[in-house]
């Protein structure tokens, strides 16, 4: 009769991730009406988002992000730029991911891919209202892009 012998780290990984995945509970996020006032705009609404300097160009039509943005949001220089092009980077990898998975994820929100480069210096700006829509989209429609909860 064989035996199989195990390391006691292997099974104790086993028998951890066991109980974690039985007793984890999926949070979610509070949004308040006013917020969800913004979500129910069905008036287009499109915002350029681009800088200067660096000639780069992001164009948004979503109905409410606008707005969203200008009264929900956390005001520019809330934000520093390292932290937004941290998030960007890994919010930019899961949307395309989702994009050029059509059969899992609904093509409906995931139609283009965006191409980011975390080389290229993009600015303050276009980091942050890109982080801003990517907050407002996962809130908007129940999506989670990223580990970390879509908060404001």
């Amino acid at each position: 009769m064989k035996k199989i012998v195990l390391p006691v780290s292997l099974v104790l990984f086993a028998v951890l991730l066991s109980v974690a995945s039985c007793t984890s509970t999926k949070e979610t996020v509070e949004i308040s009406d006013r917020e969800k006032s913004y979500f129910d705009q069905k008036e287009g609404d499109t915002i350029t988002i681009a800088s200067e300097e660096t000639e780069y160009e992001i164009i948004i039509i979503e109905p409410g992000f606008n707005i969203w943005l200008q009264g929900i949001a956390r005001p520019p220089g809330y934000y520093s730029q390292s932290f937004l092009e941290t998030r960007n980077q890994l919010l930019v990898t899961n949307w395309n991911i989702r994009v050029q998975n059509p059969q899992l994820y609904d093509p409906n929100l995931y139609i283009l891919t965006i191409d980011y480069n975390p080389r290229i210096d993009y600015g303050y700006e276009v980091n942050y209202k890109l982080y801003n829509y990517f907050v407002f989209f996962q809130r908007k429609y129940g999506q989670r892009l990223g580990p970390f909860f879509p908060r404001i």
